[in-house]
């Protein structure tokens, strides 16, 4: 007995051909309308057209998409009014800075709204230990608030820790606000959250996951950003998230990762860049948001000028900008001597990569560190992808392989270093909300070219062996096709 398929009518051929060009058609025009580079526009759209209707789903859910944020720019002037003028104080008055650098500062400013302030101390943090250790004793010396935002925050030792630390300070009468990413803090259990609420902790989740919380979904926008502000004069950033993961103390496999602590008027924009996601989370009616604008005087201390510049970068999908991405490319576009690059995820945009390869070049010193194996097995092919056109160029690269290397720094010369949470790829310079401290002269320079130096014992150089076996090849083509989306 056979069993044969019915044939379709000439109508219903007629009609799933119109449906079917009717759904490429709309889904063509939404994308096209979002302005986004050609290769990704047409890539998505070859994608989506592949899957009948599931297709619209997927670009609903994780499809680019541009978010609007009230009242940024009047808290921003309102910081604004609190700075001095530290640039021009510390650089233009003595003619100090390479013309380079001060159009790196330049472009900051125009491109996220933040100038150049400057910092009374800078001190590398490198390993968690030392990072939790210096954040723990700025918490408990905090009088009048702590914030703090985190990508992830665990309910592990270290988490425990610092919860309990933030539960003591609560009751003593120190405001504490902690805003955490709600994928990132997805592990937290509600015991967890709540016995922090009872005692008085503002916690608030960025982005909620959960279905029906907006018109759209905003489920691939995530803020990558960890800060601390204590009393708006100390303030953290750069790679640690809140995770027995990071800390060495507890498990010897922890990520090797890299954070600043800031001292000074630089803090009041770690400050402004907390508020702003804060308010951005609580909604811009609710009781959190109306209580940090009642007391936005006593959030932004008053504190000296110190002999350190140092430029905060925020960046996100609320801005078209692209501020970090712009910084970078123009941080290692500046350089004459060296651009020393950590990063943990190398897949970079067309820009950065031409500048990575232009400057080694005009013949400055350029090297990539980067894990052996990241905890992404695509990202880590799709790193190697690229390891041709740096070679090509001159660029030296090493994949570290003591641990996972989690940091995210970038040092030029002998006159600028950067410090972040943003990581060399697509999703960290356009879709992630991300921060880095940008400091000027040779104060953090020195300490990353110490550093970077003392990574490289444990990694080994990559060298160019010809084209590899068939398949490596295309593993790592293949990755490199989805990078956009990594």
């Amino acid at each position: 007995m056979t069993l044969t398929l019915p044939e379709l009518s000439s109508e219903w051929v007629t009609g799933l051909s119109f449906a079917w060009t009717g759904y490429i058609a709309i889904l063509s025009i939404w994308i096209v309308l979002q302005k986004r580079e050609p290769v990704a526009t047409i890539g998505w759209i070859l994608a989506l057209a592949a899957l009948p209707f599931a297709g619209f789903a997927i670009y609903y859910f994780f499809g680019p998409q541009r978010l609007r944020r009230q009242r940024r720019r009047r808290l921003r002037l309102q910081a604004g009014a609190h700075a001095s003028a530290d640039f021009a104080r510390l650089y233009d008055a003595a003619e100090a800075a390479p013309p380079e650098l001060r159009q790196m500062a330049a472009l900051g400013e125009a491109s996220c709204g933040i100038p150049v302030s400057s910092a009374v101390r800078v001190d590398f943090l490198s390993g968690g230990a030392r990072t939790f250790d210096a954040i723990f004793e700025a918490v408990r010396q905090a009088r009048h608030h702590v914030h703090l935002e985190y990508y992830i925050f665990a309910d592990d030792k270290i988490g425990t820790a610092l919860s309990e630390l933030l539960i003591e300070r609560a009751q003593a009468g120190v405001k504490v606000r902690l805003l955490i990413d709600a994928l990132g803090g997805k592990s937290l259990g509600s015991r967890f959250m709540t016995c922090m609420t009872e005692a008085g902790v503002q916690v608030l989740l960025f982005h909620d996951m959960r279905v029906g919380r907006r018109l759209r979904p905003v489920t691939n926008y995530r803020t990558h950003r960890k800060i601390v502000v204590c009393d708006g004069r100390v303030g953290f950033t750069g790679g640690v998230n809140i995770t027995d993961d990071e800390d060495e103390r507890t498990r010897s496999d922890a990520y090797h990762d890299a954070h600043l602590r800031i001292e000074g008027s630089g803090v009041r924009w770690l400050q402004t860049t907390f508020l702003e996601d804060w308010i951005y989370a609580a909604g811009d009616d609710s009781a959190e948001a109306r209580d940090v604008r009642e007391t936005l005087e006593s959030l932004f201390a008053k504190v000296d000028a110190g002999s350190i510049g140092v430029q905060i970068v925020s960046s996100g999908p609320d801005t078209p900008l692209e501020p970090i991405h712009r910084m970078v490319v123009a941080a290692i576009n500046a350089a004459t001597q060296r651009a020393w690059l950590t990063t943990p995820y190398f897949v970079p945009t067309e820009a950065a990569l031409l500048a990575l390869t232009s400057a080694a070049l005009r013949g400055a010193d350029v090297r990539l560190l980067v894990p052996r194996r990241s905890d992404s097995l695509v990202v880590t092919l799709a790193a190697r992808s690229y390891y041709d056109d740096l070679f090509a160029a001159g660029v030296k690269v090493w994949e570290y392989e003591a641990r996972m290397l989690h940091s995210k720094t970038l040092v030029i010369d002998d006159d600028c270093a950067i410090v972040g949470t943003a990581n060399f790829d697509n999703r960290s310079f356009r879709l992630n909300f991300e921060v880095c401290a940008v400091v000027y002269g040779n104060v953090l320079a020195e300490a990353l070219t110490a550093q970077f130096e003392t990574d490289l014992k444990s990694a080994r150089a990559v060298v160019n062996k010809g084209r590899p076996r068939f398949f490596e090849r295309l593993g790592e083509a293949l990755a490199r096709v989805f990078s956009p989306l990594l």
